[in-house]
């Protein structure tokens, strides 16, 4: 398993607009394979990050979603929304891989 974590920087006053890419993007990933963990706004502390991770079974699986995104009406449509809309400026995008209790030592 693979999960992917993107770190926004979001203007505080394209926080309405960025949910609304946010949600766009929660009902896309199941589509493709993926399984997403949500996106996460500022509470407290810096009003200008936004979180968002989503996981696929492998790195493949992953790339086979980008590729097929990059071509799908819908996904287009919600990018066109957060270049549109302005709510997308700067984002760092790392993957990394869970750790779970194995099996006797939870």
């Amino acid at each position: 398993m693979i999960t992917c974590f993107i770190e926004y920087d979001v203007a505080p006053a394209k926080l309405a607009a960025f949910e609304r890419y946010a949600q766009l993007w929660l009902a896309l990933m199941p589509r493709f394979g993926g399984t997403h963990h949500g996106y996460f706004l500022p509470s407290e502390g810096d009003n200008h990050k936004a979180l968002a991770l989503f996981s696929f079974p492998s790195l493949a699986e992953y790339e086979q979603y980008r590729i097929a995104a990059a071509a799908d009406p819908d996904c287009l449509a919600a990018v066109r929304f957060g270049v549109e809309s302005g709510c997308l400026g700067r984002y760092k995008r790392s993957f990394f891989r869970p750790v779970f209790p194995t099996a006797g030592e939870e």
